[in-house]
């Protein structure tokens, strides 16, 4: 661009020569090549003026739809700005000067390398994003395929435990009724995980509940079984009672058991836990889930939620990443951390679509 530029200067200089020497008296060479030089210039836009900045001609201008004088004028400062213009004595004792501007093809070339660049970024975004929509879709079959799997394995071993407990029902084997409850209770629980692994691999229906109702019950199932050193409750029990949410039961049960499990980990067994709920003018309602916890680091908060994060010795990292597949997948939600401080806790929000 800068050698196409000098040329078109000098290109200019040349011009201003030969139109110096035209109107020279002591000129006595071949007027018509310097015509000529005059003549080729089809391209380079130029304004001749003299001492007192009135116009004496002008070269390659497209000045329809514009005023004469008013467009000069204006052409006039656009191409002082662009390139110093070039001063020649036309006559003895008077003096011109030649302004102008780049050509078009250079304006253009100027513009093309942005232009390429453009297309090459444009190339690049369609192409990550195609590769991010097949490895989403590549990540969705082994999702699919190893909850199936895992639903189908269980289902077998479970089938056989209840005959079995039936079984040493109906025989005489003086087993505590107590101890066969437990293990019923324990069966349910096996086969409410089957069918959560089951509606992970498929579409999972909705159902309208009472959002305290479903809250309630996973939070006394994770205080049964957690020490007495955590504490689970529920801020403002009486207005969770008139919210209703579209959810599948079982999958957000798990979602909300997931949260409780990682915040107990977080607060190494000793803590608080509690929900709050709320609702605006938006279209969603929030449930906040705080605890105090260790926190999570800034640039960790987005990381959580992938597969295979994990601070535990033992664990996949696939709770959180579960949590939000059911939360961003089938229920049209969001979950993130809402905030988080080192040391003292974190809450994570989940929004779920009024009814």
């Amino acid at each position: 661009m800068n050698k196409l530029e000098l040329r078109e200067r000098t290109k200019i200089a040349t011009w201003a020569d030969a139109t110096r020497l035209i109107a020279s008296p002591d000129f006595e060479g071949d007027v018509n090549f310097l015509f000529k030089i005059i003549e080729d210039n089809t391209t380079i836009p130029v304004i001749l003026t003299d001492d007192d900045g009135i116009v004496k001609g002008s070269r390659n201008l497209d000045s329809s739809g514009y005023n004469g004088n008013n467009f000069m004028r204006y052409k006039i400062k656009t191409m002082e700005l662009e390139n110093e213009p070039i001063e020649i004595e036309y006559i003895v004792g008077q003096k011109i000067k030649i302004y102008y501007e780049n050509s078009r093809l250079l304006n253009q070339l100027r513009i093309y390398p942005y232009f390429q660049l453009g297309i090459i970024a444009l190339f690049l975004m369609i192409s990550y994003f195609a590769f991010s929509y097949s490895r989403r879709s590549e990540q969705n079959k082994v999702w699919a395929g190893m909850s199936k799997e895992t639903a189908h394995q269980l289902g077998t071993p479970i089938s056989s435990l209840i005959g079995w407990v039936d079984y040493l029902k109906e025989g005489d084997y003086s087993v505590p009724s107590n101890i066969i409850d437990e293990i019923n209770h324990d069966l349910e629980r096996l086969n409410l995980i089957t069918e959560r692994f089951s509606k992970i691999g498929s579409e999972p229906s909705l159902s309208i509940y009472k959002l305290y109702d479903v809250l309630n019950e996973s939070i006394s199932y994770i205080n049964s079984r957690t020490s007495d050193k955590v504490s689970i409750t529920i801020k403002d029990l009486e207005k969770l009672d008139k919210i209703l949410v579209s959810v599948n039961k079982p999958l957000f049960a798990w979602v909300i058991e997931n949260l409780c499990k990682n915040a107990v980990d977080a607060m190494d067994g000793e803590g608080r836990i509690w929900f709050e709920v709320f609702e605006d003018d938006s279209n969603f309602i929030f449930i906040d889930v705080h605890d105090t916890g260790k926190g999570i680091a800034t640039n960790k908060q987005k990381t959580i939620f992938k597969p295979g994060y994990t601070t535990k010795k033992r664990g996949w990292g696939l709770g959180l990443s579960l949590a939000k597949r059911i939360i961003e997948n089938y229920h049209e939600g969001k979950i993130y951390v809402k905030s988080s401080d080192l040391g003292v806790g974190t809450i994570i929000r989940i929004e779920l679509l009024k009814l």
